[in-house]
C-alpha cells in the first residue's frame, strides 16, 4: 500500500507541475496578469483543473500510506515543472537550473521528513484564526510593497513569498477541515480568501518581467517575454511550507522537528537552492 501511495502522490505531482507551466505560460503573455483576463483563457483554466487533480491525487495519497513516505513525492513537482515550462517557452531548461532545483528538493525533503506527525485533531480558535490572516496578510502586504519597487528575479520571488504564506495559511485551514473534530462552518466560509489571494499574487509572480528586458520590452500583446518562472515556483514549493510548519505548531500545537539544526540546515539548503535558480538564465519565448 505504502508502494502505491508514493506513485499516486508522483503522479499527483506531475499534474500540479503541468497545472503550474500552464497557468505561468498564459500569465506571461497576458498583458494584465488579473484572474479576470486569465480566467477567459481556455489553457490556464487547463492549468487550474490540472492542479485540482494534482491536489486530489495527493490528498488520496494521504489516505492510503503514511505522511513520511507521501509528502517528499509532492517536492518532485518542482523538478517536473521547469523542464514542462522550459518546453513550452521554446527552450530546454540548463544544467544549472536542474542542479539548483535538486537542491532545493533536498532540502525540501529534508524538512517534511523531520516533522514528525501530529498525534492529536487538529483544532483553531477563532482568535487563533485571526491572528493566523492578519499575520499572513500583514507579511504577504510587505512584500507586495517590496515587490512593487523592485523587478526582475527579486520582484518574482518577493510575490511568490506573499503568495506562499497565504497559501500557507489556507493549508493550515484545510488541515483543521479535514482532520479536526467536526465541520467547521466559518472556517470553510473564510478558506476561499486567502486561497484566491495567493493565486492572484502567483500569477503576477509568473508574469514577472526579466529585470533586464523591463523597461525595453515592446513584444506585441499576447507574446509572451523573458520571466522567472523556476524562482518564484521554487519560492512557493520553499515558503508554503514553512509558513504551514509555523502555524501548526504556533496554533494547531503540532510537534516541532527533533532535531532543530538539521531542519535549519534543510531550510538553509532549500533557500541556498531558491537563489541559485535566481541566478539562472530566465525562461525566454
Amino acid at each position: 500500500m505504502s508502494v502505491l501511495a508514493a506513485g499516486v502522490a508522483l503522479l499527483g505531482s506531475m499534474f500540479f507541475a503541468l497545472g503550474a507551466a500552464f497557468q505561468q505560460h498564459e500569465a506571461a503573455r497576458s498583458a494584465e496578469p488579473s484572474l479576470r483576463v486569465l480566467l477567459r483563457r481556455p489553457r490556464w483554466l487547463l492549468g487550474g483543473a490540472s492542479i485540482a487533480v494534482g491536489g486530489s491525487l495527493h490528498i488520496f495519497a494521504l489516505s492510503i500510506g503514511p505522511l513520511t513516505m507521501v509528502q517528499p513525492m509532492g517536492v518532485a513537482s518542482l523538478l517536473f515543472a521547469l523542464p514542462i515550462a522550459a518546453a513550452l517557452h521554446g527552450r530546454r531548461p540548463t544544467g544549472r537550473e536542474i542542479a539548483a532545483a535538486c537542491v532545493v528538493s533536498i532540502g525540501l525533503i529534508g524538512l517534511v521528513l523531520l516533522v514528525p506527525p501530529s498525534v492529536k485533531a487538529s483544532t483553531l480558535t477563532g482568535s487563533g484564526a485571526a491572528t493566523m490572516l492578519a499575520g499572513t496578510a500583514l507579511t504577504a502586504l510587505l512584500c507586495f510593497g517590496l515587490a512593487r519597487r523592485s523587478a526582475g528575479a527579486a520582484r518574482a520571488a518577493l510575490l511568490a513569498v506573499a503568495a506562499g504564506v497565504m497559501y500557507g495559511a489556507t493549508a493550515t485551514i484545510t488541515r483543521v477541515l479535514v482532520e479536526g473534530p467536526g465541520w467547521n462552518l466559518w472556517l470553510l466560509a473564510v478558506l476561499p480568501l486567502p486561497a484566491v489571494t495567493a493565486l492572484m499574487l502567483l500569477q503576477r509572480a509568473y508574469a514577472t518581467p526579466a529585470r533586464r528586458d523591463a523597461s525595453r520590452d515592446r513584444r506585441p500583446r499576447g507574446e509572451p517575454g523573458t520571466n522567472h518562472f523556476a524562482v518564484a515556483f521554487a519560492t512557493l514549493q520553499v515558503t508554503d511550507p514553512l509558513t504551514a510548519v509555523t502555524c501548526g505548531t504556533l496554533l494547531l500545537g503540532e510537534p516541532l522537528p527533533a532535531n532543530a539544526l538539521a531542519g535549519v540546515a534543510a531550510a538553509l539548503l532549500a533557500g541556498a537552492g531558491t537563489v541559485a535558480l535566481a541566478r539562472t538564465t530566465p525562461l525566454t519565448r
